[in-house]
């Protein structure tokens, strides 16, 4: 039996129902039936997004193609019609205007797209705290350069510290960015 080689192939999809079309498809590919001989697999790239609104911190996860979802598939004349037709779907994206034959992705340019948006995860996720509570630091920046101090709180998300520096034999609050200060 010859073996199924599989490509990438980005289907266009009417903008905010790309959710949908990947819960149609895999419906499809659940029941388990010839277009599961033929897809393995179905992604819509999304991106994680950080808002801040009234001062609240917010994650969401948002497309990075809007429009588009990608099918991981071996393109057989039967499997095009059904993906061609599954509601919500526009069609595939193609080498020219009038040619109906989807167009796969090169391999260099699938991981770069999933690399991204892999990566752009990895980002936001990532947060390298250098400080602990209750370690002296000194002032390196700002209106109190030069001053030291004592960390009382440290702010991750923020990547600010707020510690109590000492002026004029009087403790003070400060708060300061991890790029404001050095350890001791």
């Amino acid at each position: 039996m010859a073996e199924i080689e599989m490509k990438w192939y980005v289907m266009r999809a009417i903008s905010g129902k790309e959710g949908k079309v990947k819960e149609y498809i895999d419906a499809l590919l659940a029941q388990k039936g010839e277009l599961s001989k033929h897809v393995s697999q179905v992604l819509i790239p999304t991106e994680k997004v950080v808002t801040v609104k009234n001062g609240k911190r917010s994650v969401k996860e948002r497309n990075f193609l809007p429009g588009y979802v990608l099918v991981e598939a071996e393109m057989t004349a039967e499997t095009q019609g059904v993906l061609r037709e599954t509601p919500n779907v526009l069609g595939f994206l193609s080498d020219t205007k009038t040619s109906t034959k989807p167009m796969p992705l090169r391999p260099n340019e699938i991981n770069r797209l999933l690399g991204t948006v892999d990566q752009i995860t990895e980002i936001t996720e990532e947060v390298d705290v250098p400080f602990s509570v209750g370690e002296s630091i000194k002032v390196i920046d700002g209106p109190f350069s030069g001053f030291d101090a004592l960390i009382e709180e440290v702010n991750a998300e923020k990547k600010k510290l707020r510690v109590m520096v000492k002026i004029f034999g009087r403790k003070t609050p400060l708060e300061v960015s991890f790029m404001q200060v050095e350890k001791q």
